[in-house]
């Protein structure tokens, strides 16, 4: 069983705003495998097909660590088995990143995350929003300037690859092919 969980904030406030990148990706993924209407079960939405859950934690970011350590628990899925996906501060928009593991660099949801399920050993997908001009909170929960919302389908679909990569590859060989530049 493998769990991809997509990062974001509920509310309409929040929607379409650079913190919500995981969400966007994952409603992304549901629209384009025709997953149809997610349940509700584990503090969030989720989708299930075969042996694959998309999760959508309806917690505010900082409690993410609830949602996803519910959905692994229940599905008894290897942390190795979990994906998760959010954006990052660090990398310039649209700039993806695999990683195996690692701290949680500053990210409030990932922190909560690896908390919850007691190991830096999982597994993410990091999609780059760019550095805050100014202020950090304003930048993230701000909305996509008109620029990068012409670049959102772009970056969606190559997340969507990435995903499918780790899908179907080992975790070394997913990096590998996510996160060779061209």
């Amino acid at each position: 069983m493998k769990l991809i969980a997509g990062l974001g904030n509920p509310g309409e406030q929040y929607a379409f705003t650079r913190h919500n990148m995981g969400w966007l990706c994952a409603d992304f993924l549901a629209v384009n495998h025709n997953l149809g209407n997610p349940r509700s079960n584990f503090h969030g939405e989720y989708w299930k097909r075969d042996d694959v859950i998309l999760l959508k934690p309806l917690t505010f970011m900082n409690s993410s660590g609830l949602s996803v350590s519910e959905a692994a628990s229940f599905y008894k899925v290897d942390l190795s088995d979990i994906l998760i996906i959010y954006d990052d501060m660090a990398l310039p928009f649209g700039k993806l990143r695999m990683r195996a593991q690692g701290s949680a660099g500053g990210h409030n949801g990932l922190t909560s995350i690896l908390g919850a399920l007691g190991s830096l050993q999982v597994p993410r997908l990091r999609i780059g929003i760019g550095k805050a001009p100014s202020s950090m909170i304003n930048y993230v929960l701000g909305h996509f300037t008109q620029e990068e919302r012409e670049q959102l389908p772009d970056i969606l679909t190559r997340a969507e690859s990435a995903v499918t990569a780790w899908l179907n590859n080992d975790i070394q060989r997913a990096m590998t092919l996510v996160n060779t530049d061209a």
